[in-house]
């Protein structure tokens, strides 16, 4: 239960003394929402940088954004600590579909949750029975129309601030130093409130303690839906949108009951999207250079001052602008020169797509949606446990830019902090910082590519496929088909296209490597075998030049996972056949492997003690080859002995595999057998 609501300026301004109730700018409010929850170092690309857990807590979060995140960050500490930034909308500019507006629609969200908290929240003071003074006729009751805080009133009680300083000196307690706090967020009252204050302060003779009788504290209502605390305007089309939607309006209704021609609270401020959001508020502009000139002036006027004018008259805000806009909209925007001076006001962060895949599992999640899904026919369909990751790879795939230095692959392995051969992550922060000086925002890195929304269209065209509703389930491969057919009818740019439909057959190829090692693991009727194989290799050219190395090869090592004492025996055939199969062909070839894999070891066993290799693709494909292509007696590979299953034997083994794909692996009965099928052709291989 809250407490019950203080409803004199005093009891208020007690309450801001006593420090259960706050008052701060927006700026100071959001800098502290955010600074006061963990904050991690991370490595993105090579370079450390902080996440913030405030973005990554709630059940839908942001996910990546790590640059943009600290960008706002930045902003928003220097604006708090009374920085340029203060006078400075926060503009977030990218492609279509790579999650700016979900980033302000989260951050809004998050703050209405900050302001919901006890000592957190807004409050605001209306005037009452003003009917007792003659020219408002029938009107009882004025809400201040900017939310304006009741610290406001209290820093404009009287004309003169000295006389203010004694007021809260001698009737509040506070001292110097508190005071001279307060007075930092100083601002005077807006037009409205002043003026009817100074009615009252004519009415009642200058007697302030009459005067207060007029005051009344309340809480900023929180809704939503209301547009307060934090609003949104989107761009509208020319001819519906106007001036008013943003600042307001005169109000015919008060017009009936003012007599005094001069008061400003003939107009009706709440008509319009900013003052609802003037008191410690986030005004969210969508698509802020889609608005037609004169609506952008506003804004120019708006961001510069923060202030709304009309006819003269002044309302100071207190409000966090951040706005969004894609490339196309901000180039055509910079080509028109006259319109320069709002984007010297606009803190401009180009926000590229996510350029992670193993992150990207999440954003494909949200895709996928959090519900059952089901056919046409309302059975329930299934989700092959490969969807996720293919879909991942193929959209990640076209977001990365092609390198002289790097592959795509490489890239892609880095990008998520995998290993990638003998490619360091510091290559790939090279091509980074090469790529992001190129004045075309386009060109650089994660700037181009398909985006969330094409991703949603791709499940949609899957779900609604024949082979899916017949089958009953989402079978991974069919997303490529998918792809393809929205590179085709969304993607406009002959060159872009070309480049998609080539990282397509990439992503098949990592499919392909995928499905074997999920082969592997159901042919040995375990779910993680293809790790334990690959692990044993591992150990086994840690343990083979160890001292205590038995003349029967048994090495005893702890286990960094499970802490305890393990003993292998070192298979030199085993080692020898792997090291083959990936081409090394001489002994110093294999000895700088080898080297390369314990220094692998020795630097991520340290940091995460669960490192498995499962990420060196070359290793684990050679390490299945080997598997898959000697364990079979009297077939000449797993793919003959489940492609030829006329004797009882093949027939046994495509069972028992199918078996184990149901019930340990997550497949269904469809997705396993297109799976199996899949493996048995010659498809995608590298």
């Amino acid at each position: 239960m809250q407490n019950p609501q203080k409803h004199t300026l005093i009891d208020h301004l007690n309450a801001v003394k006593s420090g259960s109730r706050v008052f701060e700018n927006v700026f100071q409010s959001v800098s502290r929402m955010i600074l006061e929850g963990r904050i991690d170092n991370v490595v993105v690309n090579g370079k450390t940088t902080f996440d913030f857990a405030l973005f990554r807590s709630a059940k839908k979060h942001v996910i990546g954004m790590f640059d943009e995140i600290n960008s706002f960050v930045s902003y928003v500490k220097d604006a708090a600590e009374g920085g340029s930034s203060a006078e400075m909308a926060f503009v977030l500019v990218g492609e279509p579909g790579n999650g700016k507006t979900f980033f302000v629609e989260y951050l809004c969200s998050r703050y209405r949750e900050f302001l919901s908290e006890e000592r957190n929240r807004r409050y605001t003071f209306r005037f009452t029975n003003i009917n007792k003074l003659e020219q408002y006729g029938r009107i009882s009751t004025i809400e201040s129309q900017t939310y304006e805080d009741p610290m406001i009133l209290a820093l404009n009680l009287f004309d003169d601030a000295d006389d203010n300083r004694a007021f809260l000196s001698k009737k509040i307690g506070l001292n110097e130093k508190r005071i001279d706090a307060l007075y930092e967020n100083y601002r005077p009252l807006g037009a409205c409130s002043g003026y009817i204050w100074n009615d009252i302060r004519s009415a009642t003779g200058d007697d302030i303690d009459e005067m207060l009788k007029y005051v009344e504290i309340i809480p900023i209502p929180l809704t939503e839906s209301l547009g307060t605390v934090t609003g949104k305007y989107p761009a509208k089309d020319k001819i519906t949108s106007s001036a008013v939607d943003l600042l307001g309006e005169e109000s015919i209704q008060r017009m009936l009951h003012i007599t005094d021609t001069n008061n400003p609270y003939k107009f009706d401020l709440r008509r319009g999207a900013l003052a609802r959001v003037a008191a410690g508020g986030i005004h969210f502009a969508d698509e802020i250079f889609k608005n037609k000139r004169d609506l952008v002036q506003v804004y120019l006027g708006v961001i510069q001052n923060r202030v709304i004018e009309m006819d003269g008259y002044k309302w100071p805000l207190d409000t966090l602008i951040v706005a969004t806009s894609n490339n196309s909209e901000f180039y055509r925007f910079l080509a028109e020169k006259e319109e320069a001076p709002i984007v010297d006001r606009c803190r401009i962060c180009y926000v590229s797509h996510n350029t992670n895949y193993k992150l990207q599992s999440d954003l494909t999640s949200y895709a996928l949606g959090g519900k059952a899904r089901t056919t046409l026919t309302n059975e329930n369909l299934h989700q092959d446990p490969n969807l996720n990751y293919a879909a991942s790879v193929a959209f990640v795939l076209s977001r990365l830019p092609r390198s002289e230095k790097l592959t795509p692959i490489e890239t892609l392995k880095l990008a998520a902090g995998e290993v990638a051969g003998e490619k360091s992550i510091k290559t790939l922060a090279e091509v980074i910082d090469t790529l992001n000086q190129d004045p075309q925002i386009v060109n650089r890195f994660g700037q181009k590519g398909l985006g969330q929304r094409n991703l949603g269209r791709t499940i949609q065209l899957l779900i609604e496929s024949s082979e899916t509703n017949e089958g009953n389930c989402m079978f991974a491969y069919d997303i490529f088909k998918a792809t393809e057919r929205v590179i085709l009818d969304y993607v406009n740019d002959a060159t872009d296209r070309q480049k998609y439909l080539e990282d397509i057959k990439l992503a098949k190829s990592l499919y392909r490597e995928r499905i074997m090692t999920e082969m592997f693991n159901a042919y040995m009727d375990e779910p993680y075998a293809i790790r334990k194989d690959v692990m044993s290799y591992v150990n086994m050219i840690i343990g083979i030049d160890a001292e205590n190395l038995g003349p029967d090869k048994m090495w005893k090592y702890k286990d960094p996972q499970t802490g305890k004492l393990k003993a292998l025996k070192i298979d030199q055939r085993y080692i020898t056949s792997i090291e083959e199969r990936l081409g090394l062909k001489t002994r110093e070839q294999c000895e700088t492997f080898r080297t390369t894999i314990r220094k692998i070891y020795g630097q991520k066993i340290s940091v995460d003690p669960n490192y498995d290799f499962m990420d060196n693709l070359e290793l684990v494909k050679a390490v299945t080859d080997v598997r898959l292509k000697s364990d079979i007696a009297g077939a000449g590979s797993l793919v003959g002995a489940l492609a030829n299953r006329t004797n009882e034997e093949n027939q046994k083994l495509y069972d028992r595999m199918v078996n184990t794909m149901l019930n340990k692996l997550n497949y269904c009965r469809t997705c396993a057998q297109k799976t199996i099928e899949y493996f048995c052709t010659q498809e995608d291989e590298s």
